[in-house]
């Protein structure tokens, strides 16, 4: 069992590496962060594996050019070997250029229930929880 203070590092480290994982394109990657079993509900009518997950969010991704997504806000509740955790997401998606509007904006909360293995921890679900504008 870790302590408080490292389990909550260890998290917010899960969700920044998520970013940087979805934002160099190497979706294979989410093979470390997520339970094999992991569900999302990231866009469409949900996601129920890591495989889904993965191809959700390539194809999502699929048509722009370029896309970076940063996280802040953290809140980390930690219960044994569980956890749930929320932070605040900004992603800048590009369009190629003559497509309109150039840029596609998504800001939202990322809600996750989160479970400590023996790699440590990884995400169990994922919500994306659109703001309106």
């Amino acid at each position: 069992m870790g302590d408080q203070a490292g389990d909550r590092q260890a998290i917010v480290a899960l969700t920044i590496a998520y970013c940087r994982i979805v934002d160099g394109g190497d979706f294979n990657e989410l093979r470390s962060l997520f339970t094999p079993d992991a569900t999302a509900e990231l866009g469409g009518s949900g996601q129920a594996g890591i495989d889904e997950i993965r191809d959700r969010l390539s194809s999502a991704l699929e048509p722009f050019i370029s896309w970076e997504h940063t996280v802040d806000e953290h809140e980390v509740h930690v219960d044994g070997d569980m956890a749930t955790a929320r932070c605040s997401v900004h992603a800048v998606h590009v369009r190629p250029a003559g497509e309109l509007p150039l840029t596609y904006t998504v800001d939202g909360t990322y809600e996750d229930r989160l479970v400590r293995g023996a790699d440590g921890w990884r995400i169990a679900h994922r919500s994306l929880v659109k703001h309106q504008s």
